[in-house]
């Protein structure tokens, strides 16, 4: 039986690390920071996720007072998060590919952007390829967090046609700012702080398992953006229920 097509919503954009594969980067900036003789605060994570890479390194650098030039910093990075992937391999998470099925089957477009290049994409989701359209992957390490560049130089679409789904609450924060639906799917990464500081954003839909985004939950954010509502309410609430104290457990 065909499914009712929604009323607003005409493409999805979907992370790529955090939401369709497990997360890499927060463990390994943590490592790092705490390595060193750091604290780490949603501040240094908020300076380092979802930033440009050379920006990312710059702050790195500036808060470690380290001396090495954003290049070697970045080069430091990346092979400490070699070394991770090695211990805990890149692997889809339970549910992404339910969900494309099921973003597909509403009638969305979708697009799939992170800051790595397109070959990431292809390593770990070229299986899965034919459920993307247009460009299929979009590297956004030039504009982050990108949620404009995507909606309307990649896509041609209004802002209120486009959801965004993420682990970063400054994505959510640039789609506040322009009025774009987004569901937020922080990192359970223990030592994170990507769950508050979406909730002190005012994300209305923050689910701690994909299977959470489901067809009752998409026409629901559906009709919040036509009615211009998607940021009305700045109650976080998880799948429909308000979002209570602590971190992520």
């Amino acid at each position: 039986m065909p499914h009712r097509p929604l009323r607003t919503l005409r493409a999805a954009a979907v992370n790529i690390d955090g939401v369709l594969l497990n997360d890499t980067f927060s463990p390994v900036i943590h490592r790092l920071v705490v390595r060193h003789g750091l604290t780490y605060t949603a501040e240094l994570e908020r300076a380092f996720l979802s930033q440009p890479q050379l920006t990312a390194a710059r702050a790195f650098a500036e808060a470690t007072g380290s001396t090495a030039s954003p290049q070697d910093v970045l080069s430091a990075y990346f092979a400490e998060r070699e070394r991770h992937v090695r211990r805990h391999p890149l692997v889809l998470l339970d549910g992404a590919v339910a969900l494309l099925r099921r973003l597909r089957s509403l009638g969305l477009e979708i697009v799939c952007y992170g800051g790595l290049d397109k070959s990431h994409f292809d390593r770990h989701l070229g299986p899965w390829a034919s459920l993307f359209t247009g460009p299929r992957y979009v590297c956004t390490n030039d504009f982050r967090p990108g949620v404009r560049e995507i909606t309307q130089d990649v896509l041609g679409r209004d802002f209120a046609q486009v959801l965004f789904i993420d682990d970063v609450a400054a994505v959510a924060e640039r789609a506040r700012e322009l009025d774009v639906p987004f569901i937020g799917h922080p990192s359970s990464f223990p030592y994170g702080f990507q769950r508050r500081l979406m909730r002190e954003a005012g994300v209305r839909h923050i689910v701690p398992d994909l299977s959470g985004i489901d067809e009752a939950l998409l026409r629901a954010v559906d009709q919040e953006s036509g009615e211009g509502g998607v940021w009305r309410d700045t109650e976080a609430v998880t799948a429909g229920v308000p979002v209570r104290g602590g971190e992520f457990s």
